[in-house]
């Protein structure tokens, strides 16, 4: 089994990010150990398409709260022009805080931070935070860290990318998914990083469409993920997500990620 990097998951708002993250964490568990990491502050199903609790702390409530964070980040503005705040040293996946990370398994589950009330203010500091927190985070052989981010490209802005070593684009039956990818891969480029692109929620009459659409763009597709009507069930509930019958192709996304 070939060892994946830190994998950005990203995409347009109801392409299907979490549940390509919550599938390939399944998909991963059996050959070894899945953190997922959820950094979009406004996703609040993740946990339970998991199956995971999430942990009794946000990072950003482990490192002292959002107030904290911010006076941190400001200070960093004023002083060098820059978001790039230090709050990490090095650190691997056996010595994460059970405070921030809640394990099932050989999965964990960890939330950046979310926005809880009216008012707040940006999520600058929560991009500042995931920033510096992939960057000093090293992944050992059988590790695998999925980082699911918020909808559409800010977290390129942010600087996210840099602790990653791929990003992958969900792209669902679309045209602003497809220029959303043509973006993200871009910027993907721009920060040396390796891109693909999955597609999400196809049928018979999609795909062949949105193949056509990305090859014009050059974008190689690495997986395929057609659209079930009993995963879509399940998500409604609220429940676990399952789809044995894409474990053949999640095997052949996780290869074609890591070659």
């Amino acid at each position: 089994m070939l060892n994946l990097p830190k994998i950005i998951i990203s995409g347009r708002g109801g392409s299907g990010k979490s549940t390509l993250v919550t599938l390939l964490a399944q998909q991963l568990k059996k050959h070894g150990k899945v953190l997922i990491v959820d950094s979009d502050e406004s996703n609040l199903g993740l946990g339970g398409m998991l199956g995971i609790e999430p942990a009794s702390k946000t990072l950003m409530d482990y490192l002292g709260g959002k107030p904290l964070v911010m006076d941190k980040l400001m200070s960093m503005i004023r002083e060098k022009n820059s978001e790039q705040v230090e709050f990490f040293t090095d650190s691997d996946l056996d010595s994460l805080s059970s405070e921030f990370v809640h394990w099932n398994g050989s999965g964990g589950l960890m939330q950046i931070g979310k926005i809880e009330h009216t008012m707040e203010g940006c999520a600058c500091p929560m991009g500042a935070i995931a920033h510096d927190f992939l960057k000093h985070l090293m992944v050992g052989e059988g590790e695998w860290v999925l980082i699911d981010t918020e909808a559409g490209v800010e977290h390129f802005g942010r600087g996210i990318v840099e602790g990653a070593d791929a990003v992958l684009v969900v792209v669902d039956p679309s045209n602003d998914a497809v220029l959303l990818a043509e973006k993200a891969a871009k910027l993907t480029e721009e920060a040396g990083k390796d891109f693909g692109v999955v597609l999400n929620k196809v049928d018979e009459k999609t795909q062949p469409v949105l193949e056509e659409m990305l090859e014009a763009k050059d974008l190689e597709i690495k997986g395929v993920l057609t659209y079930s009507p009993d995963l879509a069930q399940t998500n409604l509930r609220g429940e676990p997500l399952e789809l044995t019958s894409a474990n053949d192709e999640l095997d052949k996304l996780i290869t074609r990620i890591a070659s």
